[in-house]
Parts: C-alpha cells; sequence; structure tokens
C-alpha cells in the first residue's frame, strides 16, 4: 500500500492521525495532514483504510 496525501484539499480535521499516529500527523504551522511514510507496515493496513474513509475531505488516499 502506498500512501497519498493532498495538503491543499486537507481540512485539517485531523481524522487521519487520531487514527494512525504512527503514519499522519498534522502541521504545526495549519493543521493540514503531514505524512510520516508513504508505506507504512501490512499491520497498519486495516487502520490506515480505516482513517481514509474517516477523512472528510478526501485529502488521503492509497494505491494497492
Amino acid at each position: 500500500m502506498r500512501i497519498k496525501a493532498d495538503t491543499s484539499v486537507c481540512i485539517g480535521a485531523g481524522m487521519c492521525a487520531l487514527t494512525v499516529p504512527s503514519v499522519f500527523d498534522q502541521s504545526e504551522d495549519d493543521g493540514t495532514v503531514r505524512l510520516l511514510t508513504a508505506d507504512p507496515p501490512a499491520e497498519q493496513e486495516a487502520a490506515v483504510r480505516r482513517a481514509l474513509t474517516l477523512c472528510p475531505s478526501g485529502a488521503i488516499s492509497a494505491d494497492t
């Protein structure tokens, strides 16, 4: 799984960072998504997929 984050679409809700803090964080400047790793370990795939569904702006996506 490869994750992409579009900060121009992000509204800073923080659901991704709350769901998988080892993969997502928020910028201290504007609160937008900050991707910590684009290739998370396989054991985090379910949590990352959950974060994708919780993102209200659709700023994060994944290629499988």
